[in-house]
């Protein structure tokens, strides 16, 4: 894993857009109800890290981690002599375009190891993206999800669920930086009626509000694993008009408060 582990720290260092993410820590990590709004691929580079309640499930270093679109699950990074490390690769619903199965969606994450293989082809995608146009990202994601089939993990296909309403609202407000989107507003982008809106959200066992929170609070978490941005400007970034606004509805979606998930970052 360390050349892996080499392409992406360099690729981080050059501070530009990139299509996957690093989260890492000196200090364990407990987090509660971490949403996962679109499939989610995790690569434990250094550290373990365990998922679940109750019965856990635990990965370790040169493990994956393949989460489906449908949960919020609790987490527990560790790390092990150094720092957590973890490599995160999103997808979107495009990038399984042809290779939906027909099973049943009754698993909400897979476990695997990462093969000499495998991490050839996260370091190609790793390395690729400092130079790839980001039109062709979708295509080096899908070759990850494909060999991932061919390693025998095709049960990742049946835990992508169809692209849903509360998917495409999540994406309108990170993309109108949270903003204050009237019904009006969204039923006409989504072109539905404010009743249709409302009877397709409840079949989904969500709401506006519920979805507009949780892409709220999902940045933050997301901007304090990756940046080093201080907490109130995350908090305005995140639509939140006071950090102590911003830090109650943390604590109270994740279990602790930004400034203490900040200090995980630091050697004790």
């Amino acid at each position: 894993m360390i050349n892996l582990l080499n392409s992406v720290e360099k690729a981080i260092n050059e501070n530009r857009e990139l299509p996957f993410s690093v989260y890492s820590s000196a200090q364990e990590q407990n987090l509660l109800n971490v949403p996962v709004v679109k499939p989610l691929l995790v690569i434990v580079l250094n550290g373990d890290k365990e998922i679940g309640r109750g019965k856990k499930e635990v990965c370790h270093s040169g493990d994956f981690l393949f989460l489906s679109d449908s949960s919020a699950i609790d987490i527990r990074n560790i790390p092990k002599d150094q720092k957590y490390l973890a490599l995160l690769i999103e997808f979107e619903h495009h990038d399984f375009a042809g290779l939906h199965s027909s099973a049943p969606n009754n698993q909400h994450y897979c476990v695997g190891r990462v093969t000499p293989v495998l991490e050839q082809c996260l370091q190609q995608f790793v390395e690729s993206s400092l130079w790839a146009p980001e039109r062709l990202w979708s295509l080096r994601k899908k070759e990850i999800i494909e060999l991932l089939c061919h390693m025998g993990h095709k049960e990742i296909l049946s835990m992508v669920g169809n692209s849903k309403v509360g998917h495409r609202l999540n994406d309108m407000y990170c993309e109108q930086n949270f903003h204050e989107l009237t019904i009006e507003h969204i039923c006409d982008q989504l072109a539905m009626s404010e009743s249709t809106l409302r009877r397709k959200l409840k079949s989904e066992g969500t709401s506006v509000q519920e979805i507009k929170d949780q892409a709220r609070l999902g940045l933050g978490l997301h901007l304090l694993q990756t940046s080093g941005k201080s907490i109130g400007l995350i908090a305005e970034k995140c639509g939140y008009q006071s950090q102590s606004r911003f830090a109650d509805r943390f604590k109270g979606r994740f279990g602790l408060t930004p400034s203490e998930l900040r200090k995980t970052k630091m050697a004790g």
